[in-house]
């Protein structure tokens, strides 16, 4: 043991060495690597200072008709997003579609503030359950119940949407007790599997339209047309299908995918009527709704669906928002979602529809405020699907930026679909609608309440007069008589 000792023992000075050695070597290299990037970040700075200045001096001498001034001067007058649209149109010669909705203003739910209890009225305690439930086509045979007032509105796989996309939006509605909607896409087996609650959306084209499909679905909602899109039609080219989805939309090697401008069956307004009662003989008694864009003749349209005997009516403002469609249709065309909402919910109160049909309102919508002004102004139920969307990227958006926008996370052939996960995403939507309920039962208790159906606009108030006379409610400034 001793001779072991003393054999190990002439060793250790030279490991000593080795490591001081090692210790002093990097110390070396780490101080250079600091005074090199000391040096560098100097440099830097000097030829990032001499830029600005000489780009400062540029700005401040060059002629005008020289200058990047023009350029700003111009952006703001005309916009750089109408800039930048004429330079796409200059490119392609054809409509271009702009994903995502109108980004211009129109009056929306901002201009409406809650009146909360106090005194007079006083608040609801912490511990009181709010009842959040409501029923889609409370008078069918198989009336469609959910637990929140919130359903993911329709967007459709393969036009919009990929396989993932779809399922998360379903196990994220399923897991919160509400219902999804298959959009005008082809009929998934695996969305169905994943949702609890499937509305099947009715599409304008010739798939998926048979009667075991109708009878797997919850409730189905006829399309018409949509806020952001009108009643226009749409046309995929073949050689943006590859084989799967020219399987499943039913479509041969050279032929183009078309969505009509409308329904096949409907050459008159008569024919909906026809339409709705064989897809409820069809489906076996679940709720049959439509779903319209809201245009001026709002009421007329109102009037032909409640005629054929709908048990639900999607209206879909002109905030809405598609994968795609042209700006004109965005910006030009349709009702904004409040004005829409007002006017409909008015007419269903002449025309003593309430828990006859359900009225579903979507387009724009975008918090938990919104979706609660949205119920007190006679909505039943709201639709989300941008937020929806944005709830089911949450952090795999990193699959896409910086380099591609957060969408071609879930778009179809998007570029970060590949490392997208389903489950994850459906669960990102469950916690977004789960603390929108809660922020919205917190608020009906702030008003003295118990339920979301007891929500109406005696509890609002407006800020500025014209949304004061659109909405019926009284003006902040001025004391209530």
């Amino acid at each position: 043991m001793w001779k072991k000792k003393a054999a190990l023992t002439p060793r250790l000075p030279l490991v000593d060495k080795a490591r001081r050695d090692w210790v002093s070597s990097a110390l070396a290299f780490g101080a250079g690597a600091a005074a090199g990037s000391f040096g560098l970040l100097l440099a830097g700075r000097q030829m990032a200072g001499r830029l600005v200045r000489n780009a400062v001096k540029i700005l401040m001498t060059d002629e005008y008709s020289e200058n990047l001034l023009e350029l700003y001067s111009a952006a703001t007058r005309a916009g750089l997003l109408t800039i930048g649209e004429t330079n796409l149109r200059s490119h392609v010669g054809a409509a271009i579609e702009r994903p995502l909705g109108s980004p211009k203003r129109v009056l929306d739910f901002s201009g409406l503030m809650f009146d909360p209890a106090q005194l007079a009225t006083l608040p609801t305690q912490l511990n009181v359950p709010v009842a959040m439930e409501t029923v889609i086509g409370p008078k069918v045979a198989k009336p469609l119940h959910i637990d929140i007032p919130i359903i993911v509105s329709g967007m459709a796989y393969g036009w919009a949407l990929s396989e993932k996309a779809k399922i998360a939006l379903a196990l994220g509605a399923s897991a919160v007790g509400t219902a999804t909607n298959t959009g005008q896409g082809p009929w998934l087996e695996s969305e169905r599997k994943a949702a609890d609650k499937l509305i099947f959306q009715y599409n304008r084209g010739d798939w998926s339209k048979r009667p075991e499909i109708y009878q797997a679905s919850d409730a189905i909602e006829i399309q018409l047309g949509q806020g952001a899109a009108a009643g226009s039609g749409m046309l995929m080219m073949p050689e943006h299908l590859d084989e799967r989805l020219r399987r499943m939309f039913g479509l041969g090697p050279s032929e183009p995918l078309v969505s009509y401008a409308r329904q096949p069956s409907i050459h008159r307004p008569d024919d909906l009527g026809r339409l709705v009662q064989s897809l409820r003989e069809q489906s076996g008694g679940v709720p049959i709704g439509v779903k319209m864009a809201a245009g001026q003749h709002l009421e007329q349209d109102l009037q032909v669906a409640v005629e054929a005997g709908v048990d639900f009516i999607t209206l879909d403002g002109a905030n809405g928002a598609t994968k795609g469609s042209p700006p004109i249709l965005q910006d030009d065309f349709g009702l904004p979602t409040l004005y829409a909402l007002v006017r409909a919910s008015k007419w269903f109160e002449q025309q003593r529809l309430r828990g006859r049909v359900t009225l579903i309102i979507s387009g724009g919508l975008k918090t938990p405020g919104d979706y609660l002004k949205a119920l007190a102004l006679g909505a039943d139920v709201v639709a989300i699907g941008t937020m929806a969307l944005f709830a089911i990227t949450h952090t795999q958006v990193t699959h896409a930026i910086p380099f591609e926008p957060p969408t071609q996370a879930v778009w179809y052939n998007g570029k970060g679909i590949q490392l997208y996960d389903a489950t994850s995403g459906g669960c990102s939507l469950a916690n977004y609608l789960r603390s929108c309920t809660e922020e919205m039962a917190l608020a009906v208790r702030a008003l003295g309440l118990t339920s979301i159906k007891e929500v109406d606009r005696r509890y609002l108030f407006a800020l500025d007069p014209v949304t004061a006379e659109i909405c019926e409610v009284p003006l902040g400034y001025k004391t209530p008589k």
